[in-house]
């Protein structure tokens, strides 16, 4: 899936690359497994702004994705189209089933129209089945991990992704995820064979502002560029510094080295954080 570079045609054409597509194979979703997508503006049920710099873009409508796929054990599906998804990285695969049922999953690298997919502890391991982590062979790369068994997949669904099966522990198997954190997971948990596709993602350049625009992203102002009852870090004469005790938040909250994950229960299952140096 490489990249194209635009030409100069503009200054926001300069410098700012895009996907070539080639990889899609189908340009109209499929309707059956399209549903209304509200916008939300970064607000909750009362209105209020909970996650900032959201609104506007482009409308959407949301492709519904499989992913349980539990109740296809045993049947095989084939590859039908792979399509573009505007709610994600990731490209996403049109399956048909042995039964007539059509679903949408993640695309893995390597996956092409007319291949074949299984899902269940029997199945074949190639690019897309899906199985019980205990099925798969130490060293495989997967994606779409469920961290509760029969919940669906969670985690290593971005476009690129992929984490890798390191050890088998009784009930559990040690995970290495994208971040280099190992983890604890229950062996009976679901996961995908392979990689994400769409690998060149990440290396993509915006080139102008509007493009940000269209993802529904919304500038973002620095502290040091407001007054002070906007932001602690502002006011002052000419370029201020922030000043001591250091860097906070619009609420006033210490930043810097700050951690803010809390407590969770399932920090037991985390063998190695992904930050060097932290261990449990």
């Amino acid at each position: 899936m490489p990249l194209r570079n635009f030409k100069p045609t503009s200054p926001g054409r300069r410098n700012s690359s895009g996907h070539t597509f080639e990889e899609i194979t189908k340009k109209k979703p499929e309707k059956s497994l399209l549903a209304p997508l509200k916008k939300k503006s970064g607000r909750n049920q009362q209105g209020r702004i909970t996650v900032r710099h959201r609104g506007g873009g482009h409308k959407r409508r949301y492709r519904i994705i499989d992913w349980k796929r539990r109740d296809r054990i045993g049947l095989e599906g084939r590859v039908a189209a792979i399509e573009y998804d505007p709610n994600r990285s990731a490209r996403i695969a049109l399956i048909v089933y042995s039964d007539g049922v059509k679903r949408y999953i993640l695309a893995p690298v390597g996956l092409s129209v007319d291949d074949r997919i299984a899902t269940g502890p029997d199945a074949p391991i190639r690019t897309g089945s899906a199985m019980p982590m205990s099925a798969i062979p130490n060293g495989t790369q997967v994606h779409n991990v469920e961290l509760t068994e029969g919940k669906g997949a969670q985690i290593v669904r971005s476009a690129g992704a992929s984490a890798q099966i390191m050890a088998k522990e009784g009930d559990y198997v040690l995970l290495r995820l994208p971040s280099g954190e190992m983890r604890r997971v229950r062996s009976a948990c679901y996961a995908t064979i392979g990689q994400v596709g769409n690998v060149e993602h990440g290396n993509i350049k915006l080139g102008k502002a509007g493009r940000s625009r269209h993802r529904r992203r919304r500038p973002t102002v620095r502290g040091s560029a407001m007054n002070p009852v906007d932001h602690p870090h502002g006011g002052g004469e000419g370029k201020a510094p922030i000043g001591l005790p250091g860097p906070k938040s619009p609420w006033g909250w210490y930043t810097l080295g700050r951690r803010t994950r809390g407590k969770k229960q399932s920090d037991k299952y985390i063998v190695r954080r992904r930050r060097r140096g932290r261990r449990r």
